[in-house]
């Protein structure tokens, strides 16, 4: 099942997608809810961010590629950092380039899982009953701020517009086996499987939950694999102009365009 979050004639909805057509949902996709006959084309809604999470929670250093071109060791546990929740935008939206650090703006395409309901220091089996589903992600992020002029992750991955979500939730997916991919300007700058994460969807649920309370509605980004802009030779970061679409096969295609900041 495809769950999108859409706005119409003032209304923010959420409903199930089918060809094309989104059947309306009532009630609360966390909880109880029901999908109606009541329906409407894709094209005639703007679609929004799938969730409004009510935390970000990220992972760095996940793929081993990645680890090798950002000059990392593989990690022994997964690396735990935040974005904030205002960074959230949904597809379609603007990826705006803060006046402050317009310049080193990278691009990060990312399997999210969404949790379902309240975790808490849940085994690795349970998993699956408390994720309610995947979507796409770009864990945009600041690399002069992220990697010298803050020597910390937090400024440098949350200004606003730095975690594009969608277009939809699937919760009918093996996240472990999903090839993704990211396009800047309709050139491939990532391109392989979630199989090689070195720490899986599963063992990640387990571990943050152990440190931390997973809400209904957390996002959580489960890494990046090689590719990214700032270990190209030369650097690639993003400028006014770009349009950066994140391809997760089972789920769809996130797309933003890059704008300067007014």
């Amino acid at each position: 099942m495809k769950i999108v979050r859409y706005r119409f004639q003032g209304e923010e909805v959420y409903g199930e997608l089918r060809n094309d057509q989104i059947y309306k949902i009532k009630g609360n996709i966390f909880d109880k809810f029901k999908i109606t006959s009541e329906k409407i084309a894709l094209q005639d809604v703007r679609l929004l961010s799938p969730v409004k999470p009510p935390n970000i929670i990220a992972i760095g250093v996940n793929y081993k590629k990645h680890a090798e071109e950002s000059g990392h060791n593989l990690p022994d546990k997964p690396v735990i950092f935040i974005k904030a929740t205002t960074a959230v935008i949904g597809p379609g939206e603007d990826i705006v380039l803060p006046k402050v650090a317009p310049d080193e703006v990278d691009f990060e395409a990312e399997l999210a899982i969404v949790i379902g309901k309240k975790a808490k220091n849940i085994n690795k089996d349970e998993v699956s009953e408390y994720v309610l589903g995947y979507t796409c992600a770009n864990d945009v992020s600041a690399r002069d701020c992220q990697r010298r002029l803050d020597k910390q992750w937090a400024r440098g991955k949350s200004f606003d517009t730095f975690c594009p979500i969608g277009p939809y939730i699937e919760t009918e997916l093996d996240p472990d086996n999903c090839d993704i991919k990211s396009r800047l300007n309709n050139k491939i700058m990532q391109d392989t499987n979630t199989s090689d994460l070195i720490f899986d969807t599963a063992e990640l649920v387990r571990y943050i939950s152990s440190n931390m309370t997973l809400l209904p509605g957390t996002v959580i980004l489960t890494g990046t694999p090689e590719g990214v802009g700032f270990a190209r030779k030369p650097a690639v970061f993003l400028q006014k102009g770009d349009i950066i679409e994140i391809e997760i096969k089972g789920i769809g295609v996130l797309s933003n365009k890059v704008i300067m900041e007014k």
